[in-house]
């Protein structure tokens, strides 16, 4: 009997051992585990605001379309923004219902004397000044608020259906190669920027001559470049400090000899007299050297995304910038 107690006693207890030393490997392997934090998501490029006030170059002419026509606050406004309430002139007999939610828009003009690529019309350029929803529909007008206001609504602006655009995301690569080559894809030309801008950087909105027709998707990266040496806001001309002259740059008494300090390079006299071995005291200019040297690189100044597409135009935002970048500077699709 008592030799069997001791075997009881002597399981239990390698028992309880056995399990004390499970719990202290696992706990010892709790403490020991890694753990590898989440990849950051990829952030938006553009908010709403730049989604959807940026603009467009329309090809196609408007449809009749219901228009802002009164507001609740005349006389004492006659400029309207989120919140304001607007009367249309479209109500149930035209199929406007409650509920129903329009983009607010402004027709600026006929797209001319822009830098352009393409010949022929591009388009209308459209002002987009926010977005109002439906409340109340009678036979021949409807109530309306402003949910969403980028500028100032005025009487007469029309309404299009809500557009729907994603916003792209940020590349992995941050740095903008400045050297990569010509993708040998469509090119077009930097024609305006939103608010008359001429000079343009990062987040700006611009629009360009290259659409649906030259396959354009949003969300296509653009590189913006120009010709080498073109394309600056200020020039150099007489880059040539001085000539070297035959007197003129030394005493009577102690001839140091016939060259300025400043003087350029000598140019080979077979360009002149066609005599060999023998330097006039004409410099080389550096529009001679530029005549005389191989197709050169472009010189790219940065980056775009396109937001939306029309038919020969497109609306982007600039990403990144390397230079100054400016309306005028050629674009080509990655």
């Amino acid at each position: 009997m008592t030799h069997r107690r001791f075997l009881t006693v002597s399981c239990l207890l390698f028992l309880v051992l056995s399990l004390s030393g499970a719990t202290a490997a696992q706990t010892q392997q709790q403490s020991t585990q890694v753990v590898v934090p989440s990849a950051r998501n990829a952030a938006n490029i553009a908010g709403r605001t730049n989604l959807y006030c940026a603009g467009y170059i329309k090809y196609q002419r408007f449809e009749p379309s219901p228009e802002i026509v009164g507001a609740e606050r005349e006389p004492e406004q006659r400029t309207f923004a989120e919140g304001n309430v607007v009367f249309l002139n479209w109500g149930s007999r035209q199929g406007i219902k409650e509920g129903q939610r329009f983009q607010i828009v402004r027709p600026k003009g006929d797209v001319k004397g822009v830098f352009r690529e393409k010949q022929g019309f591009l388009g209308t350029y459209v002002r987009e000044l926010g977005q109002l929803e439906v409340f109340k529909v009678h036979e021949d007008m409807a109530f309306a608020q402003i949910t969403f206001s980028c500028e100032m609504v005025l009487l007469g602006d029309i309404l299009v259906p809500v557009p729907y655009r994603e916003s792209p995301v940020e590349r992995a690569e941050t740095q903008l190669n400045r050297f990569a080559d010509p993708s040998g894809k469509a090119i077009g030309r930097l024609m305006m920027a939103r608010d008359s801008r001429e000079m343009v950087t990062t987040n700006d909105v611009v629009y360009i001559d290259l659409g649906s027709e030259d396959h354009v998707a949003p969300g296509d990266y653009l590189t913006i470049f120009r010709p080498l040496g073109a394309g600056g806001v200020t020039t150099v001309e007489d880059e040539e400090d001085a000539r070297g002259r035959a007197t003129g740059f030394q005493s009577d008494a102690y001839r140091g000899g016939g060259f300025s300090s400043q003087s350029q390079r000598a140019k080979d006299s077979t360009f002149l007299v066609n005599v060999p071995g023998r330097y006039r005291y004409r410099p080389i200019t550096t529009r001679e050297v530029k005549g005389h040297r191989p197709e050169m690189p472009r010189k790219i100044v940065g980056e775009m995304v396109v937001i939306d597409v029309q038919a020969r135009t497109a609306t982007a935002i600039i990403t990144r910038v390397a230079w100054e970048a400016h309306t005028g500077d050629w674009v080509e699709i990655q």
